[in-house]
């Protein structure tokens, strides 16, 4: 877990309300971020749910990404933060994502791109901006960030919200957007 990742969810979670259940998929806590990668403070009282490949600390439900056992349309958020580059199919993966959440349900996620190898069970993929579009484009609502030098950031942030644009937009009362793309400092 990065601080930069644990920003760009606090930025999200001032401008979003969040849709319950949670479900933090990599939510395993590796040896020396036990207390730092635990994100549940930020959801008080909010039904959360954590997921990953292995059972250990940090994990309530053990889950294959590229084939969940979760019930269609059930999941309001799904967070996916410096995971995706571990999955073998990153798109069977959003499939999946899409699949379980709820109409309106966003999904919030960040990758690496500048930052070391590092395996578990193997890192596999290095992701742009660009990626990051491909990966929500089926998400009506969607936004990308990275952060640091512009031809080679240091992570990529995005989400995106499933359903019907018009509903999300009144509820918020906000503009139709389909990519934007920020730049953070």
């Amino acid at each position: 877990m990065r601080q930069s990742v644990k920003d760009y969810l606090g930025r999200i979670l001032s401008r979003y309300s969040i849709k319950e259940p949670v479900y933090e998929i990599g939510s395993y806590r590796v040896e020396g971020q036990e207390q730092f990668a635990d994100l549940r403070p930020f959801f008080p009282g909010k039904v959360y749910i954590g997921c990953d490949m292995r059972p250990g600390l940090g994990v309530d439900q053990v889950e294959d990404i590229h084939c969940l056992k979760i019930k269609s349309n059930r999941i309001g958020t799904v967070l996916i933060f410096d995971t995706l580059e571990h999955v073998e199919n990153v798109h069977q993966a959003m499939n999946e994502i899409y699949r379980v959440l709820k109409p309106g349900g966003m999904v919030i996620m960040s990758s690496v791109m500048k930052f070391p190898i590092h395996d578990y069970p193997s890192d596999y993929w290095r992701f742009t901006p660009k990626a990051f579009e491909l990966l929500l484009k089926r998400f009506p609502i969607c936004e990308v960030e990275f952060d640091g030098d512009p031809q080679f950031p240091e992570g990529i942030y995005g989400f995106g919200i499933k359903g019907k644009q018009e509903s999300f937009l009144e509820r918020h009362s906000l503009n139709p957007v389909r990519f934007l793309r920020k730049v953070i400092v």
